[in-house]
């Protein structure tokens, strides 16, 4: 997820936001978490989400789920979603 941090006015605002959310984000839905662009940008961030579970269908409402809390937060505008499937080799 790409985001803009409309309220930071400096890195460690930003990180303070962005710290908030990985770390809710792995406790309440067990998930990996970690900011993986901009991080030098003060106002923007890339934070990444993994999943892993027995059915595609699981994976999907768990990642929702974060998008939606992600998206809940009134300090940040969310600019981009991406979503990139790895399927085991049989």
């Amino acid at each position: 997820m790409e985001l803009h941090v409309t309220e930071s006015t400096s890195l460690k605002a930003k990180r303070a936001v962005v710290k908030h959310l990985a770390a809710t984000a792995r406790s309440r839905f067990d998930v990996a978490a970690a900011e993986t662009g901009y991080q030098d940008q003060w106002q923007r961030s890339e934070l990444a989400f993994a999943a892993v579970a027995a059915s595609p269908g699981h994976v999907e409402e768990v990642l929702d789920a974060v998008e939606r809390f992600v998206w809940a937060h009134p300090e940040l505008d969310v600019i981009g979603v991406s979503r990139t499937w790895l399927e085991p080799d049989r």
